[in-house]
Order: structure tokens, then C-alpha cells, then sequence
């Protein structure tokens, strides 16, 4: 089993910068491909970014293109979302997440096994 729990989020200005950490215990973290989704008030949760197991390819939805970086430490068990250029559409909970799926199936939340809590990232206009 695996263990995530998110840290980084917070209150930031339009065009503000914040980085996500998600920390994940156990020893298999290596094996898993890892996802940041998010979730606005009112809104289905939705695939931000993923990197694969060896952080050798990494994917992105449009709306954050060119603004976040997803990365991971395989010996720090840490993955990481820097988001530069924040919108206020930015503002959401985030959650880390930890899985298996392969091809379209990364960019979708029922391919993932395991869950952060979420951290709050509120971006004010």
C-alpha cells in the first residue's frame, strides 16, 4: 500500500507561483505512475498532470501547458506540481495520486489506486 498526503497549497495572487509536494510512504513508490488532479467547488474532479515511474515522460492537460511541471524524487518517495502564471481558475483542492493505468487511461481518476487528503490552492484575481 501506498501513502500520500500533499503539502504547498495556499492563498496566492494571479500570476503567483506555488509548488505541491505530495510525501508518500512505502517502499513500491518507484512503481507506481504518479497524477495530480484537481477539484473545484461544483465541478467533477479533473487529470492535471502525471509523470511516469522512472520521470522520464511526463503529461499535461491544455489548460495548464507551459505553466505547471510535474517531477518526482524516486528517493525522496516525492512527487512535485510547480505552477507558475496561476490563474484564478486555478483555484481548487489538489490531490496527488498513485496508480497503474496505461495510455488515455492516466488521464482518468478511476485508473488510480491510492489517494492524498488534497491541499487547498486558492488563486485570487
Amino acid at each position: 500500500q501506498v501513502q500520500l498526503v500533499e503539502s504547498g497549497g495556499g492563498l496566492v495572487q494571479a500570476g503567483g507561483s506555488l509548488r505541491l509536494s505530495c510525501a508518500a510512504s512505502g517502499r513500491t513508490f518507484s512503481s507506481y505512475l504518479m497524477g495530480w488532479f484537481r477539484q473545484a467547488p461544483g465541478k467533477e474532479r479533473e487529470f492535471v498532470a502525471a509523470v511516469t515511474r522512472s520521470g522520464s515522460s511526463t503529461y499535461y492537460t491544455d489548460s495548464v501547458k507551459g505553466r505547471f511541471t510535474i517531477s518526482r524524487d524516486n528517493a525522496k518517495n516525492t512527487v512535485y506540481l510547480q505552477m507558475n502564471s496561476l490563474k484564478p481558475e486555478d483555484t481548487a483542492v489538489y490531490y496527488c495520486a498513485a496508480g497503474m493505468p496505461a495510455g488515455r487511461g492516466t488521464f482518468s481518476s478511476g485508473n488510480y489506486d491510492y489517494w492524498g487528503p488534497g491541499t487547498q490552492v486558492t488563486v485570487s484575481s
